[in-house]
C-alpha cells in the first residue's frame, strides 16, 4: 500500500487563541502573539507512532519540510519526498504537493488539518482517490475526517491488513472565517471527496444545531441558570444551543466564542485559553457548560479548543455540565466523543456523562 501525506503545519492554530480558524498570515501570526502553538504535527506524529509500532508502515510520499517530511525523519520512518514549499507555507503549497503525490500512483492521501486544508486538497483531487483527513484544524464541519488521530492509525492499519473497506463520497465543507469572527455562521458545500468507511473511525457531517426546536433549547438553559451556584465561574461554551444563556442572564454574549459568567454577570467575553486560565485562577472554582456538535456528537476537540487539556484539568470532569435538546442527542448514531489532543485528558473524560435535555431532566450518554 502507498499513501500520500500531507500536513498543514499552521492548521487549528487560531482554536485555542479564540481566532475561530488558523486560514491567513495574519491571524496565524495573532495566535502566535497569544500564546498558541502549532499542533498539527504532533497530531500527525501519533498516528505513525502507532502505525510503527504495529510494524504497519506503508510505503509513503511526503510533503517537504514542515509539511510532512521532518514529522517523519523524526521518528525514522523511510519515505520519498515530492515539491518545494516556500519558507512560510500557505493553501497553494498544500495544493501544489496533492498534484505531486497524485503523480506518484498513491491509494490514499491522508492530511492533517481542518477545512480549509480539506479544500485545499480537493482542488487537487477532486474525487479520483480516497482521502483521510487527520483532525487538526478549529472546526471541521466536513465529514472527510477521522474521529481522532488514533482512528486514523486504526483505519489505515486495517487498509494495510488487507482488510475490505468501502469507499464513499463525503462533503467537504467551506465557511466563511471572517464571518465566523464576527459572529456570522456561512457554511457552504464545496465539494465531494471518497473516503475508506469504517464506522466509529470516521466523523460524520456537522449538522445544524437548532434540532429540537427553540422552545427546547430555551427550556435546558432556563434550568441552567436556575441551577447556577453563588460565586461559582461559568466558562459558557460555543454555539447556538447555549446562546439563551447570555439573554435570560441578561448581558450580551458571544454566539461562537467562550464567555465567562459569575452571579450571572459577564466577566469575560470570547476568551482564549490564555485567558480562561487566568480567570480560573483570579475566581476559584468554575464549571464548564458545553453543549454536543450535531450529527458528529462531539463536546470537546471541535470548535472550542480554548477548552485546552489544561482547562479541563483544571476545571474537572465533575464541574464539566453538558446540554443538548433530545431530538439533537437521538439524532447521533452512537456515543458521543472527545478529542482534545491529550490522551489522558480524553481517557478522563471517557465513561458516562449526564446530558440536560429537559427541564431538571438528563439522559445518560457513553463518551468515547
Amino acid at each position: 500500500m502507498k499513501i500520500g501525506l500531507i500536513v498543514n503545519p499552521m492548521a487549528g492554530i487560531g482554536g485555542s487563541a479564540a481566532l475561530k480558524g488558523s486560514d491567513g498570515k495574519e491571524i496565524q501570526k495573532l495566535a502566535i502573539e497569544r500564546g498558541a502553538k502549532p499542533k498539527a504535527n504532533e497530531r500527525a506524529k501519533e498516528v505513525f507512532e502507532i502505525l510503527k509500532s504495529e510494524n504497519s508502515i506503508p510505503e509513503i510520499v511526503a510533503a517537504p519540510g514542515v509539511m510532512g517530511s521532518d514529522m517523519l525523519n523524526s521518528l525514522g520512518i523511510k519515505h520519498k519526498v515530492v515539491g518545494n514549499i516556500k519558507d512560510e507555507t500557505s493553501g497553494e503549497d498544500t495544493t501544489d504537493i496533492a498534484r505531486e503525490i497524485l503523480k506518484e500512483n498513491v491509494d490514499l492521501i491522508v492530511f492533517a488539518g481542518g477545512d480549509g486544508t480539506a479544500r485545499n486538497i480537493y482542488d487537487a483531487v477532486k474525487d479520483s482517490l480516497p482521502v483521510v483527513g487527520i483532525p487538526a484544524g478549529t472546526k471541521m464541519h466536513s465529514a472527510v475526517f477521522a474521529n481522532t488521530p488514533k482512528s486514523a492509525a486504526f483505519l489505515i492499519n486495517r487498509m494495510m491488513n488487507g482488510e475490505k473497506v468501502d469507499k464513499i463520497l463525503e462533503e467537504v465543507m467551506d465557511i466563511d472565517e471572517e464571518a465566523f469572527r464576527n459572529e456570522i455562521l456561512n457554511v457552504k458545500l464545496y465539494g465531494y471527496m471518497y473516503v475508506p468507511f469504517v464506522a466509529n473511525l470516521m466523523q460524520a457531517l456537522k449538522s445544524p444545531s437548532t434540532a429540537g426546536g427553540q422552545a427546547d433549547i430555551d427550556t435546558i438553559c432556563h434550568c441552567t441558570v436556575d441551577n447556577m451556584e453563588e460565586n461559582v465561574l461559568y466558562f459558557i461554551g460555543t454555539g447556538s444551543t447555549l446562546k439563551p444563556i447570555a439573554n435570560i442572564c441578561g448581558y450580551e454574549g458571544s454566539l461562537l466564542g467562550v464567555d465567562a459568567v459569575l452571579n450571572k454577570k459577564l466577566v469575560g467575553k470570547d476568551l482564549s485559553e490564555k485567558e480562561i486560565l487566568g480567570l480560573i485562577d483570579k475566581y476559584g472554582k468554575s464549571k464548564i457548560i458545553v453543549t454536543v456538535i450535531g450529527g458528529q456528537g462531539y463536546i470537546f476537540g471541535r470548535g472550542n479548543q480554548q477548552f485546552s487539556p489544561e482547562v479541563i484539568k483544571k476545571v474537572g470532569k465533575e464541574n464539566i455540565i453538558v446540554l443538548a435538546t433530545r431530538k439533537k442527542l437521538n439524532s447521533i448514531q452512537g456515543p458521543l466523543r472527545v478529542d482534545t489532543g491529550d490522551e489522558d485528558v480524553n481517557n478522563m473524560l471517557r465513561g458516562y456523562v449526564k446530558v440536560l435535555v429537559d427541564y431538571d431532566f438528563y439522559s445518560m450518554k457513553k463518551v468515547e
